[in-house]
């Protein structure tokens, strides 16, 4: 190997480790959906969790109890789609912990859950088995939001029922609870977002990567 290639090699391997790496916590199967696009660019690194073998995540582990695979402070980021909602309610102080331990002092956790406000209102107004809309594993029902979806859990998936929820409130409480510093909720149709900020986080910086990548509206928790 010639000194040149062998430097290019150098250089690219210090990228690489550089990258800021972020986890999918809960990440299901790999889809192009299933890492929101604020962290698909070369300088993130994802690192993919979930507790069914079967979803073929790096890692197969709840994100309850994540000890034995990650240290205190070894992301920038975990990002968690559509996954609280599959834990029973005392399991998610232990999630939300979790994900506290493994950030590093100025990361931060963008998380979204169905939006009980939003899915209760649907319900009484469109009734419970409304087509609220279709998702690339089906069309969605207030009952499905509410509970799970229906058709997976009919198919034998194990891990899909929904056994808690969440409002903005309760989700804001919750991550502050948890010794986040800085809490952020925004409702957009039926789902609930959160942006919770470790102590050293730079807010302007991360609020000013959200609006760049068309995200707005969040409101502080408090």
């Amino acid at each position: 190997m010639n000194a040149h290639h062998s430097g290019r090699l150098q250089t690219h391997d210090v990228a690489f480790r550089e990258r800021r790496r972020v986890l999918n916590g809960g990440s299901g199967p790999h889809t192009p959906h299933s890492l929101h696009a604020i962290f698909k660019n070369d300088g993130w690194r994802e690192v993919r969790l979930d507790i069914s073998p079967a979803a073929q995540p790096d890692v197969v582990a709840s994100i309850t109890n994540m000890r034995a695979f990650f240290g205190p402070g070894s992301f920038d980021a975990v990002w968690s789609s559509h996954s609280l909602e599959h834990l029973h309610s005392h399991e998610v102080p232990l999630a939300l912990a979790e994900f506290r331990r493994i950030l590093k002092p100025n990361g931060f956790v963008l998380m979204r859950c169905p939006d009980l406000e939003a899915v209760v209102s649907l319900l009484v107004d469109r009734g419970t088995d409304h087509v609220a809309y279709t998702s690339p594993i089906g069309p969605i029902t207030p009952l499905d939001m509410l509970f799970g979806h229906a058709a997976s859990i009919a198919a034998g998936n194990r891990h899909m029922p929904h056994k808690t929820g969440f409002t903005a409130t309760r989700l804001g409480h919750l991550l502050l609870d948890a010794d986040f510093a800085t809490v952020f909720t925004r409702s957009v149709r039926f789902d609930l977002w959160a942006l919770a900020l470790m102590k050293q986080a730079e807010e302007s910086a991360i609020e000013g990567q959200f609006r760049a990548a068309g995200i707005a509206g969040f409101y502080a928790v408090h």
